[in-house]
């Protein structure tokens, strides 16, 4: 993992640079770049497209932009970071005095080095972002403001990989692509979900896991209004976002909170012992609020470390690769890991001989056993499985009631089923 985890902190750092919006071709590049590391279908969605309430805006992309002073040096320079323009200005080239400039100006008094992240989506504007104290310095004067920039008919671009499993039923993973360089969110949780398909990839899952890479909001909503009528194939779901700095785990559940993936979630990270954290479902935050809303009610939460908005440097340049650790990287990786190994083991069983309980030393059922440190525990766990597989409990409803660990419940459950006893 530790590998695997400077593997996923040198995704980060590469994507970093990138000018990212809800659309435009810096989210094509990003894409392009995780492309190289697992296939992907890459989806257009013209503008004007009708999706659920919304429609697809116009394309956004921006090749310069700078505010020079009067010995044409550039005091705010989009080459240095995507991060010193408002998100979707429209093109502006002029001359003004400071006065007027200011109210184009955005930064971030309370943290004067920083720069702030802003856009306006949906309302057509032009401005700059810097940091405090280079505001500070500016001289009265006049200002050569320029944005290369173009606001016109094209499309919004997402993206998704599927991993076949054994059933159609889907599992999604999603995050988001939308936002420039800012490397807690959302790239980490990029590089998180890039990582755990190529490990899922490894493996036969259970269920068919579907990672979808899209623009924040109007991303999640085109693809919920392009795949409406086989939404019923998504049984459990997981956003990724702020997938990497060094606060601990934070889950938060889905809208209904009693979805199975809520529970698989809370089970893994107490057994696991890790600092954690679990947090109600509120309409506030990621995607996890469009796949809850109340039309399609998926079972989907959120998985990250420290909250959006939970951080000083939330949508500030301090968001930046030296924000995100290898090491938290990896942490969030193993929890998905281990919390699908549960959701995909998870099954329903019947007892086929269910009247008193079965000779198991009969059976070989105790000679299996010879050996393990946990042998007892593990008696347990069939004696458990045994009473409890009626048809309407899971192993995550036995490995809970009985407190045992979830892959000891599945181990017995294993030995049970090869020896006859239980049925899915």
């Amino acid at each position: 993992m530790t590998a695997v985890g400077e593997e996923m902190h040198a995704l980060v750092k590469r994507l970093y640079p990138l000018c990212r919006s809800i659309t435009g071709d810096g989210v094509r590049t990003t894409l392009d770049i995780v492309g190289e590391y697992l296939p992907l279908q890459v989806h257009e969605v013209p503008t004007g497209t009708q999706v659920l309430d919304w429609t697809v805006p116009q394309e956004w992309n921006i090749r310069d932009a700078y505010v020079a002073d009067a010995t044409g040096r550039r005091v705010v320079d989009f080459a240095e970071s995507s991060l010193h323009v408002l998100g979707y200005s429209v093109p502006v080239a002029a001359t003004m005095p400071l006065a007027e400039l200011h109210e184009h100006l955005h930064t971030l008094p309370d943290h004067p080095t920083w720069v702030p992240y802003r856009t306006s989506y949906y309302k057509p504007e032009w401005g700059f972002c810097l940091a405090q104290e280079t505001l500070d310095a500016l001289p009265e004067g006049d200002y050569e403001v320029r944005i290369d920039s173009t606001l016109a008919d094209g499309h919004l671009t997402y993206a998704e990989h599927v991993i076949p499993g054994q059933v159609p039923d889907e599992v999604i993973v999603s995050c988001h692509t939308c936002h420039p360089s800012l490397a807690n969110d959302n790239l980490a949780g990029i590089a998180v979900a890039t990582f755990l398909a190529r490990a899922l990839a490894q493996e036969t899952p259970y269920y068919t896991y579907r990672f979808i890479y899209a623009p924040g909001t109007i991303g999640a909503i085109t693809w919920l209004a392009r795949n409406a009528e086989r939404i019923d194939q998504v049984k459990h779901g997981l956003v990724l976002a702020c997938a990497g700095d060094r606060g601990q785990l934070t889950y938060k559940q889905s809208r209904r909170g009693d979805a199975e993936i809520d529970r698989v979630l809370r089970h893994v990270l107490a057994a696991s012992e890790r600092p954690h954290h679990i947090a109600e479902f509120t309409p506030y935050g990621y995607d996890e609020r469009q796949y809850c809303s109340p039309g399609f009610g998926l079972g989907v939460g959120s998985l990250g470390r420290t909250p959006y908005a939970g951080y000083p440097e939330y949508h500030t340049s301090a968001d930046n690769p030296d924000f995100v650790s290898p090491e938290a990287m990896a942490d969030t990786l193993a929890v998905c890991r281990e919390a699908f190994a549960v959701l995909d083991r998870n099954r329903r069983y019947l007892n086929l001989s269910p009247y008193g309980e079965p000779q198991l030393g009969r059976r070989g059922l105790y000679d299996a056993l010879g050996g393990r440190s946990d042998t007892k525990q593990a008696q347990l766990a069939m004696l458990w499985v045994l009473n409890l597989s009626d048809g309407e409990h899971s192993l995550l409803d036995v490995a809970e009631r009985s407190g045992l660990p979830f892959d000891t419940v599945a181990v017995a459950a294993g030995a049970l089923g090869a020896a006859g006893l239980i049925k899915a």
